[in-house]
Parts: structure tokens; sequence; C-alpha cells
């Protein structure tokens, strides 16, 4: 019985030893290794800068292989783009029209004037899109805004994906069209139409 308990004992012993060895093992070396920081200066690399210029055909994990000017709305230039990057669809202007009245009508007004709901509570009113500024803004104008925040309105870069933002800046320029278009804007077609059916309502 005594023998039992001693050889129990020895291997307990080993055990917390082997376990004591394995834990002491262990360390932070990995973590604690000489490293340069993001922005730090460093003799070794060109520039004497620790951030590095990216190598050519470099692609973003997020969005792949995608033209800079989709991600920012603006041209190779600097200048902000005047067509859309994407194909103009009904679809997409629904899909505006759907996101707009989710992030935007809350202040700008479902007409774009600038009299939403928390305007209409005490929120700072914005600039109308009906205002002339606003009319002669191209469409890379409004995507920039919606990206990076104008005035008091903060950037929608991280609540809104790309896409939906380009979706929202067509739906925008169509709603300064539709609210400000004259007779002779529409279509031959569209027009007759209309007046056969104020012809029939009079």
């Amino acid at each position: 019985m005594n023998r039992t308990r001693s050889l129990l004992h020895v291997r307990t012993v080993a055990a917390l030893l082997a376990l004591a060895l394995v834990l002491a093992a262990c360390g932070q070396n990995m973590a604690d290794q000489p490293r340069v920081g993001a922005y730090q200066a460093t003799p070794f690399l060109e520039g004497g800068t620790s951030m590095q210029p990216l190598p050519d055909g470099v692609v973003a994990r997020e969005f792949g292989d995608v033209d800079p000017a989709f991600l920012t709305g603006q041209d190779p230039d600097g200048g902000q783009l005047t067509e859309l990057p994407i194909e103009l669809t009904t679809e997409l202007l629904l899909r505006g029209q759907e996101r707009y009245g989710i992030y935007c009508a809350v202040c700008h007004g479902y007409d774009g004037r600038g009299d939403g709901v928390a305007v209409q509570r005490g929120f700072p009113q914005p600039a109308s899109f009906h205002e002339q500024r606003l009319l002669d803004a191209s469409v890379g104008y409004v995507f920039g805004a919606a990206t990076n925040g104008f005035g008091r309105m903060y950037g929608y870069a991280s609540r809104i994906p790309p896409e939906d933002r380009w979706a929202i800046s067509a739906y925008v320029k169509a709603l300064q069209l539709s609210q400000n278009a004259e007779r002779s804007d529409l279509p031959a077609d569209v027009l007759e139409s209309l007046e056969s059916t104020e012809g029939s309502v009079r």
C-alpha cells in the first residue's frame, strides 16, 4: 500500500515537474522581438521610414483588383468623376432610392430639400440638393461627400458599401433632375403620353 502510494507520489511530482518545464518554455519571445512600428523612422528602409509604398500589382483583400476611382470618386488626376463608374440601370436607381430613404432622407428629406425629420426636430438644416451649386456638382462630388462627410455630416465609408454609395449618388442626381425638369426636357413619347393624360383629366 505504501509502495503504491509512493509510486503515485513520484508520478504526481514527475507530472508537475514536466508541466512546470513546459510552462517555463512558453514566453513572449515572438511578441517582444525587435521590430519597427508604423510611421517609425528606420535607416534600413528606403526613405528612412517604416511606411513604404505598396509594390505594383498589390490587390486589396477586401475589394480585390478595383479601380481606385470606384472607391474614392476621383479620377487619376485628382478631379471628381463626372460619370458613374458602374452601369446606370433602373435597379441601381431603385437601390439608391431605398438606401437614400434609410440613410439620407432623415436629414435631407425625401425630395432633397433639406427638410427631413431630424431638421424638423431641431437638427441644423443641410443644404438643399436643388441649390444651383449642388445641381452643378458632379456625381463624383456627391459620392465624395457621402464617403468622407461634409460639414456636420459624418462620412459613411464605414457604414455604406461603395456600390450603395454610388447607387445613392446616382439617385441624388436623378432626384435633382426630377425636381427641376422642364417640359422641354421630356422625351417626345413621354410628353405626348403626359399631354393625353392631362386632356383626359380636363
